[in-house]
């Protein structure tokens, strides 16, 4: 199941019994700051991007990554991970919803989703900083074996070129 942008705001929060965080200004400002990466099945992009944030981000952004619909991480992405020393094959998809309704506070929460699927990426029911850094969608790439690849390949170090992009614009 794809949900718009629409089916996932405040008001279908509170239809859902969730909890509406308003309390950011409450979080510390001396804590690091907390990122949330959505992406719908929370299998490739967002967990490309959550493990590059963690480990470019100098101690200063703790991130994380959820989607609408969790779904075990891509074979290919765990590949092309791997060859730059990053093993995500013992990493868990989360849930959105299941992280909002433990109530988890973000200061920005960053949407990998594609152009093409723009509209069915769920968005996160909190308040923040919403962001939107459309990605192609490793699960959809096509050719040989070592095309889709390389095609994955890129997408990764595109997500890489722009966490570190962010990281400079929020010093």
């Amino acid at each position: 199941m794809f949900c718009s942008a629409m089916d996932i705001d405040a008001s279908s929060a509170f239809a859902h019994n969730l909890p509406i965080r308003k309390d950011l200004e409450k979080m510390d400002s001396k804590e690091k700051i907390h990122v949330l990466f959505v992406c719908t099945h929370n299998s490739a992009r967002s967990q490309i991007a959550e493990t590059f944030l963690n480990a470019i981000g100098g101690g200063r952004f703790e991130a994380e990554s959820a989607g609408l619909e969790p779904q075990k991480i891509h074979p290919l992405v765990v590949k092309v991970m791997k060859e730059i020393g990053f093993d995500l094959s013992n990493k868990k998809p989360n849930s959105v919803l299941e992280f909002f309704k433990q109530g988890r506070l973000y200061h920005h929460v960053i949407f990998v989703c594609d152009k093409s699927t723009e509209e069915q990426c769920p968005i996160f029911p909190g308040l923040g900083k919403r962001h939107s850094w459309p990605f192609p969608d490793p699960s959809r790439v096509e050719g040989t074996r070592e095309e889709k690849l390389a095609q994955i390949r890129n997408i990764r170090d595109d997500i890489k070129s722009r966490i570190e992009r962010w990281i400079r614009e929020t010093q």
